[in-house]
C-alpha cells in the first residue's frame, strides 16, 4: 500500500503462487519444456490474501482507500467458461494443459507466431508496423492459434479468452474489461485501425476468426475506472464497497510513472527475471523487432515503444545455481550472504576485457529485436581456468550489450533516446550491474530507489482512476509528481571502460548477426535435434 499524498510505501504483503509454474498434470504428464502453465486458483488466492494482508498491517481505516490497481505479467491470458470459472477447474479439462493459464514465458507457439507473421508480411497487413514486422510467441495471438489447432475441445467449450489481468479485476468489481494495454501489444490492436481482421485470422486457420468473439468487454485507457469493488469482494478482503479499481495493466508498463516519467524521449528499463524496455514518443515509427508501439496504453496523449530482453535476472540466477564451484559456495556459507553477493563481489575486482569471455544473451530467447524464441544462450572464450565470476561477469556484461543492441535499433529508426532510466529488484541490489549498463551504454542510468516499482505505479494509476472526487488526482502529470520517485542515482559511463566495451560490444555484434541472422541458425538446428531425440527417448523411458 502506498501512500497517495507521497507515494510513501505504507505496507507491503509477498505471497508466493502456491502451485508455481506447473511441470506435469493431475495425470501425471509431463510437460514440454517450452511450456509454462499455471493455476488460475493461484492468481485468486494470491490477490485476495495479499489485499486483506497489506491492509491489516498499514493499520489504516479502509475508509481512507482511494482505489486499487492490478498489474500482472502479460500475455499471460486464461480459458473461462459462460460462468467466467477457469477452464482448468472444470473436472473434464483438468488433464489439458491448454485449458491452464498460459503464463507470458510459455513457448509452446513459436511455429504458430512464425506462421503468423509470414502471413501477416504476405498479406501487407498495417499492425505488423506496430509490432516490430515480427509477431512473437509470448503474445496472446499466436498461444491462442495453439490452443485451437490443438485443443478444439478447450476452444470450442470456452465461452471467452482474457488476460489474467483482466480476470482479476472482474473478480474485483463484476464488470468483464480489457486493459488497452494487452490488447494493443499482445493482440496487435490499436486505435487507428482496429486488430487483426476476420480476412487474416481465416487466412491462419479456417474459422479462427471466431476467437474475435471470445475476447469481450470494452477496451479501457490506462488510468481509466474499470469500476468499483463489490460487496462480495469487499466482504472477503474486509473493505467497504465501492472503492475504484483501475483498468489492468501489464506489469512494466505500470513502472513508467512509479519512475516519475511524464512525457516523451526517455527509455525505462525494467530489470528483474527478464527486462521489459519502455520508451514514450508523440509519434509512431517503424521500429524492427519491437513489442508492440500503442497509444494511451501508458500515459495518455503518448505512444509507448515496448522492447525487451527475456532473460536478465534468471540468466544471473542460472550462473549462481549451475556454474558455481565449492570454493564460491564455501565463501558464500562462510560470510553469510548469497552465492550472488560472492559472484559480484569478485567480478567487480575484474577489468573490462579482463576475463577474455563474450556471452549471447539469449538464455530463454530474443524478444528484440529478433523476436525468436528458439535462440538459445552463448558463451565464447571459456578456458580450463575460467573462475565462476568471470562467466557471471560476462553474463552481466551480455544484458548490456543487448540492451545497446535494442537502443541502437530506436535510433536508426528516429525514435531518439535521451535518457535511460531504470527500476527493478536487480537495479538497488548490484551497483556493478549498474555501471556496466552506463559504461556500455555510454549514457548515464538513472537508477531509482523504488523496491516495489510495479506497486507504486499501479497505486497510481489507481489514483488517477479515483479522480480528485474521491481522493485521487485528475491528471497524470499531478499523480506522478506527488506519488513517483524521488530518489535517484546516476551511473554516469567511465571513458576508459567505455573504449574498451566499444571494442567487445563489435565482437558481440559479429556474434549476434552470425548466430541470430543467418538463413539457416544453428541454434535451431540443436533445438530441433534435441527436440527429436527427446521424442524418440520418451516411448523407450516408459517401457524401461
Amino acid at each position: 500500500m502506498f501512500s497517495v499524498t507521497d507515494g510513501a510505501l505504507l505496507s507491503d504483503a509477498v505471497m508466493e503462487y502456491p502451485s508455481g509454474i506447473l511441470t506435469a498434470l493431475p495425470d501425471g504428464t509431463v510437460l514440454p519444456e517450452s511450456y509454462a502453465l499455471q493455476k488460475a486458483a493461484d492468481y485468486r488466492t494470491v490477490l485476495f490474501t495479499t489485499i486483506r494482508e497489506a491492509v491489516e498491517k498499514s493499520g489504516m481505516d479502509p475508509e481512507d482507500i482511494v482505489g486499487i490497481g492490478i498489474d500482472v505479467t502479460s500475455s499471460t491470458f486464461v480459458p473461462l467458461d459462460e460462468g467466467g470459472r477457469p477452464l482448468s477447474e472444470d473436472p473434464g479439462f483438468i488433464n489439458d494443459p491448454h485449458a491452464y493459464v498460459k503464463l507470458w514465458k510459455h513457448h509452446g507457439a513459436q511455429e504458430q507466431a512464425a506462421r503468423l507473421s509470414a502471413l501477416a508480411l504476405e498479406r501487407n497487413e498495417p499492425f505488423m508496423e506496430r509490432a516490430g514486422g515480427v509477431i512473437n510467441s509470448e503474445w496472446m495471438l499466436p498461444k491462442l492459434l495453439e490452443l485451437y489447432e490443438k485443443a478444439p475441445e478447450v476452444y470450442a467449450e470456452a465461452a471467452r479468452f482474457t488476460e489474467i489481468a483482466d480476470w482479476l479485476v472482474e473478480l474485483l468489481t463484476g464488470n468483464v474489461t480489457r486493459g488497452i494495454s494487452h490488447a494493443g501489444y499482445k493482440m496487435l490492436y490499436s486505435k487507428e485501425d482496429g486488430g487483426p481482421s476476420e480476412e487474416y485470422l481465416e487466412a491462419a486457420a479456417p474459422g479462427f476468426s471466431g476467437i474475435l468473439g471470445k475476447l469481450q468487454g470494452p477496451l479501457l485507457d490506462a488510468g481509466a475506472a474499470a469500476g468499483y469493488l463489490t460487496k462480495e469482494s469487499a466482504d472477503i478482503l474486509g473493505l467497504p464497497s465501492g472503492i475504484t479499481v483501475a483498468s489492468s495493466l501489464i506489469d512494466a508498463h505500470v513502472t513508467v510513472p512509479a519512475a516519475g516519467i511524464t512525457g516523451n524521449g526517455e527509455a525505462l528499463l525494467i530489470l528483474g527475471t527478464s527486462c521489459c524496455m519502455v520508451v514514450l514518443s508523440d509519434k509512431a515509427l517503424p521500429v524492427p523487432g519491437i513489442s508492440g508501439c500503442v497509444k494511451d496504453a501508458v500515459l495518455p496523449g503518448c505512444y509507448a515503444y515496448e522492447a525487451g530482453q527475456s532473460a536478465v535476472g534468471d540468466m544471473f540466477a542460472w550462473a549462481a545455481e549451475n556454474a558455481v564451484s565449492r570454493e564460491v559456495l564455501d565463501e558464500a556459507k562462510e560470510c553469510h550472504i548469497s552465492v550472488h553477493e560472492i559472484l559480484t563481489r569478485h567480478a567487480a575486482e575484474l577489468a573490462p576485457g579482463e576475463i577474455g569471455l563474450l556471452a549471447l544473451d539469449w538464455w530463454n530467447g530474443n524478444r528484440s529485436c529478433l523476436a525468436d524464441a528458439d535462440l538459445s544462450g552463448l558463451i565464447l572464450g571459456l578456458r580450463l581456468s575460467t573462475k565462476p565470476w568471470e562467466v557471471y561477469r560476462a553474463l552481466l556484461e551480455s544484458s548490456a550489450f543487448g540492451m545497446r543492441r535494442i537502443l541502437e535499433e530506436f535510433s536508426r529508426a528516429g525514435v531518439p533516446i535521451e535518457k535511460v532510466r531504470a527500476l527493478g529488484g536487480i537495479v538497488g541490489k548490484n551497483p556493478l550491474f549498474m555501471q556496466i549498463y552506463a559504461d556500455i551504454l555510454k549514457m548515464p542510468v538513472y537508477a531509482g530507489s523504488v523496491p516495489y516499482g510495479s506497486a507504486l505505479g499501479s497505486a497510481i494509476y489507481a489514483a488517477m482512476a479515483a479522480g480528485k472526487g474521491r481522493g485521487g488526482y485528475d491528471s497524470p502529470e499531478e499523480a506522478i509528481r506527488a506519488m513517483g520517485d524521488k530518489k535517484i542515482t546516476v551511473y554516469r559511463p567511465d571513458p576508459e571502460a567505455a573504449a574498451v566495451y566499444d571494442e567487445l560490444y563489435r565482437l558481440y555484434s559479429a556474434l549476434y548477426d552470425d548466430f541470430g541472422k543467418s538463413a539457416d541458425p544453428v541454434m535451431h538446428r540443436l533445438l530441433s535435434l534435441k527436440n527429436r531425440s527427446r521424442e524418440t527417448a520418451a516411448p523407450l523411458k516408459e517401457q524401461a
